[in-house]
C-alpha cells in the first residue's frame, strides 16, 4: 500500500512537469533522428587533380571512382582553396601525390583507391612518391578531431557550472534581492559574467596547457591563439549558461538542456565528416558556436593556420556570446522593469 502510494506519488509528479516528460519521450527520438540523418548521408567523392599526364591515367582514375579534373598547372595553395584530396603530378615516367590529409581517413583511401585503379591499368605501375599538406603518414584521425575536444570540454563544463551556479543565486534568493537595489540590469549581468569568468578562465588555460603538454595533442600553431579562442568558447558557454539557468528551477531541469543543447553540437565539431552531408544538416552546423569553436581549434593546432585565417570563427563566436549577453540583459525584465 505504502509503496503504491508512492508511485502515485512521482508518477503524479512526472504528469505534473511537462518539460521533464518532454526530455523523456522527445529527446531521445529528437537526437536519434538527427543520427540516422547524419550517418546515413553518403561520403562525399574523392577530387583528385591529375598533372603532366595522359588521358590513360585520367580514365583509369575516374574508373577507380575519383573525381578526376586534368590541368596543366596546380599548386598546394589550390588544394587548400578547392579542398581537392589529391594532387597526382607525372613527370618522366615518375609520379608524385600530394595528399591534403586534412581527414586522414580521406588521404588513406585516396591512397588505396588510386594504387587499385592503376595497377588495373598499368602493368608496370611506376612507384608513387607520396607528401602530405597537413600532417604526415603517420598521422592519426583522432590528431584531427582531439583539438575540437578541447574547445567541447571547456563548453560544456563552464555552460553547465555557470549554469547551475547562477541557478543557485535564483533560487536563494540573491538575484531577488540584488534586483531590489538601484543596480542597472547590465550591471547584474557585467557582475556575474566577470566573476564566473575568471574562473572559466583558469579552467580553460588548465585545460588547453594539460592537453598540449601532458596529452601530447598535436598543435602546429600558436598557444596564443589556442588559449584566445577557448576563452572566445568560455565566454559563449558562460552567457549561455546563464541564459539557459533563466528557464530552469532547479539543477535537475539545468542538466536536462545537456541532451537538447550540448548533444546535437557533438555532430557538428567535426568529429563526423561535415562533406557528405546533406545541405540542410550542414546549415543546422553552422547556427552552432561549438561549429565555428572546432573549425578555428582544427585549423590552428592541426592545419597551422594564423590569426587572419580564423579571424571570421573568432568574430562569430563574440558575436555569439553578444547575442546570449543581451538576451540575458533583456530576461531580467520579468523580475524587474527598470
Amino acid at each position: 500500500m505504502r509503496i503504491a502510494s508512492l508511485v502515485t506519488r512521482i508518477t503524479q509528479q512526472m504528469r505534473r512537469d511537462r518539460r521533464t516528460l518532454a526530455l523523456f519521450f522527445l529527446a531521445p527520438l529528437l537526437i536519434l533522428t538527427l543520427m540516422y540523418f547524419i550517418f546515413d548521408t553518403e561520403a562525399s567523392d574523392l577530387k583528385i587533380v591529375v598533372t603532366g599526364s595522359d588521358e590513360t591515367i585520367v580514365k583509369a582514375l575516374k574508373k577507380a571512382g575519383f573525381q578526376v579534373t586534368a590541368a596543366e598547372e596546380f599548386s598546394q595553395e589550390k588544394m587548400i582553396e578547392k579542398d581537392t584530396d589529391g594532387w597526382l603530378h607525372v613527370e618522366n615516367g615518375k609520379m608524385k601525390l600530394t595528399l591534403l590529409n586534412d581527414e586522414p581517413t580521406r588521404a588513406k583511401a585516396v591512397q588505396m583507391q588510386m594504387m587499385q585503379g592503376l595497377q588495373g591499368n598499368e602493368k608496370n605501375t611506376p612507384s608513387i612518391e607520396g607528401k602530405y599538406v597537413y600532417g604526415d603518414a603517420n598521422t592519426k584521425g583522432f590528431d584531427t578531431f582531439s583539438p575540437m575536444l578541447v574547445s567541447f570540454f571547456v563548453f560544456f563544463f563552464v555552460l553547465l557550472i555557470a549554469g547551475i551556479a547562477l541557478l543557485k543565486e535564483r533560487t536563494s534568493g540573491t538575484l531577488e534581492r540584488l534586483l531590489a537595489t538601484p543596480i542597472k540590469r547590465y550591471e547584474i549581468v557585467a557582475g556575474y559574467v566577470i566573476g564566473y569568468g575568471l574562473f572559466a578562465l583558469i579552467q580553460t588555460i588548465i585545460v588547453v596547457l594539460y592537453a598540449v603538454n601532458v596529452l601530447d595533442i598535436v598543435l602546429v600553431g600558436s598557444i596564443w591563439l589556442v588559449l584566445l579562442t577557448n576563452i572566445l568558447v568560455a565566454l559563449v558557454a558562460l552567457s549561455l549558461g546563464t541564459l539557459l539557468s533563466s528557464f530552469a528551477t532547479s539543477e535537475f531541469q539545468m542538466v536536462q538542456f545537456i541532451p537538447l543543447v550540448i548533444v546535437p553540437q557533438v555532430f557538428f565539431t567535426g568529429i563526423f565528416s561535415l562533406d557528405g552531408m546533406s545541405d540542410w544538416l550542414q546549415k543546422i552546423g553552422k547556427v552552432m558556436p561549438l561549429y565555428y569553436a572546432s573549425d578555428a581549434m582544427n585549423g590552428i593546432m592541426y592545419k597551422g593556420f594564423t590569426f587572419n585565417e580564423v579571424l571570421l570563427d573568432l568574430l562569430i563566436l563574440l558575436a555569439f556570446a553578444i547575442v546570449f549577453i543581451t538576451i540575458n540583459i533583456i530576461s531580467l525584465k520579468k523580475y524587474r522593469a527598470l
